[in-house]
């Protein structure tokens, strides 16, 4: 009596019930070395003789660990053993990571998919399986409820991605797969930063699941896994209406994609954060690094206001359309050395500054404008001061505030249009940062119950029209 039946005939049905593998189809099989991935790759030869279908398998060396050379060598040998035909590569992930900021594992999944599919096309693979598995799913629905994730979020691991990648393991627990493979005498590779604490997926493995079965529900796995199912249904159904919506909400204008802001506001919440994201996807080819923060603050964008949102990208409200704006100026960039008297021109801010130096009031402090004004203490600042454009690497630390921060950081989340940061003026002392307008003067400058003269920057319109300074947001 074969005692793999059971977990071969899960195998079977997901596969039958998602259409995983059509007959005749080639399947790439992505093999760590890992139980998962090997256990996977011997079903599939099971399954091979119940239905006609090609094999190859496929292996992606990360190069972060000692041992990634001789787990490639396991798979080839393994490939090898089987009479399958094998793929190998290898990326410096690490290096791929720093160049693009991105963590280890958002790396290296990028750059593995990204070769799993090159190797697809050159074998002529009609389908990827990887060994994702049912306590994949239950730990990446955990996951990504600590995150805060929505219902598209978790629906956690998908069965099957853009028709080719599929997930024939995915009704299947961990424990099932180490129990065929002690009975089959396979081999594996042991992977042992899979037990590093450091990463958030072993403490939720190791730790949190382990808890919760014991101290609440022994079937949390199965139970997680068919939440994702509902919400993956749900978030379907949910998705196809928004882009419904979607076809009268986004606009094409004079190569411009533009969403209808008003038409947005007359939908439910759910509807309209959906069809941000539509529309965020196509401008910008994916919703990396946007936030719940992000779609809201494009949501409820007022008329004529204007945000920026990571990657920089800049969008701009104009009456009820909503986009990136029309025509961004060039950066012009200025310096000036300024002896703080007198009026200084500059024409790159579209607007003059005045000097004066004044007592401190014998009561209280003056009234501070940050827009158009600055309050400094005139012995802390060295004459003459040096107004320029800002630069990449300015930092200060505004009045009040615990620590510097970079200027950029500041500006963005003021949400100050990238234009606009740009044309505003920087007033240095001595190369130290003592004021932008519409922020606040340096904790170094500010005045305080020792100043003995204040010397105060005022912003005013330039003869040529208003100036961008004091545009109303």
């Amino acid at each position: 009596m074969k005692t793999d039946i059971p977990i071969l005939a899960k195998m079977r049905r997901t596969v039958a019930r998602y259409g995983l593998i059509r007959p005749f189809d080639t399947v790439l099989v992505a093999c760590s070395g890992g139980p998962d991935s090997t256990v996977l790759l011997h079903l599939l030869l099971e399954l091979r003789v119940e239905m006609p279908f090609e094999i190859a398998v496929a292996h992606f060396n990360h190069r972060l660990r000692p041992a990634a050379a001789a787990d490639a060598a396991f798979v080839r040998a393994e490939a090898a053993a089987l009479g399958l035909p094998c793929v190998v590569g290898s990326r410096d992930v690490r290096a791929f990571a720093r160049a693009r900021k991105l963590n280890l594992e958002e790396a290296g999944r990028i750059l593995r998919y990204e070769f799993l599919r090159d190797s697809a096309a050159r074998t002529g693979a009609t389908k990827i399986a990887t060994g994702h598995t049912l306590d994949d799913q239950a730990e990446t629905v955990l996951i990504r409820l600590l995150r805060g994730s929505g219902p598209r979020g978790l629906s956690g691991i998908h069965p099957v991605v853009d028709g080719i990648i599929i997930r024939p393991l995915l009704d299947i627990r961990r424990k099932e797969i180490e129990a065929y493979g002690r009975t089959k005498r396979l081999a594996f590779r042991r992977d042992a930063t899979n037990s590093d604490p450091g990463y958030v997926r072993n403490r939720v493995r190791l730790r949190l699941m382990p808890y919760l079965e014991k101290h609440f529900d022994k079937t949390l796995a199965p139970k997680l896994g068919r939440t994702a199912e509902i919400l993956r249904d749900e978030d379907g159904f949910f998705e196809e209406a928004a882009r419904r919506a979607c076809r009268r909400l986004i606009v094409r204008r004079d190569g411009r994609t533009l969403l209808d802001a008003r038409r947005l506001a007359r939908l439910s919440r759910a509807l309209a954060r959906r069809c941000v994201r539509i529309f965020l996807r196509e401008l910008k080819g994916d919703l990396r690094k946007i936030d719940f923060e992000d779609i809201e603050a494009v949501r409820e964008l007022g008329p004529g206001a204007s945000l920026t949102l990571p990657d920089r990208l800049a969008l701009r409200r104009d009456g009820d359309l909503l986009g990136t704006p029309a025509k961004r100026e060039s950066r012009a960039d200025y310096l000036y050395l300024w002896d703080g008297r007198g009026r200084l021109p500059v024409p790159g801010a579209k607007a003059e500054f005045a000097g004066r130096r004044i007592k401190p009031p014998r009561r209280g402090r003056p009234a501070y404008d940050d827009k158009t004004a600055a309050y400094c203490d005139a012995g802390a600042l060295q004459f003459p001061l040096l107004v320029r454009t800002r630069r990449d690497g300015d930092i200060y630390r505004p009045c009040g505030a615990p620590g510097r921060k970079k200027l950029k950081e500041i500006l963005r989340a003021k949400r100050v249009p990238p234009a606009e940061r740009d044309a505003r003026p920087v007033f240095c002392s001595d190369d130290r940062i003592v004021w932008m307008p519409g922020l606040p003067v340096a904790e170094e400058f500010k005045v305080t119950d020792e100043t003995k003269n204040i010397f105060v920057i005022r912003t005013l319109k330039a003869k040529s029209g208003g100036s961008i300074l004091s545009k109303k947001k």
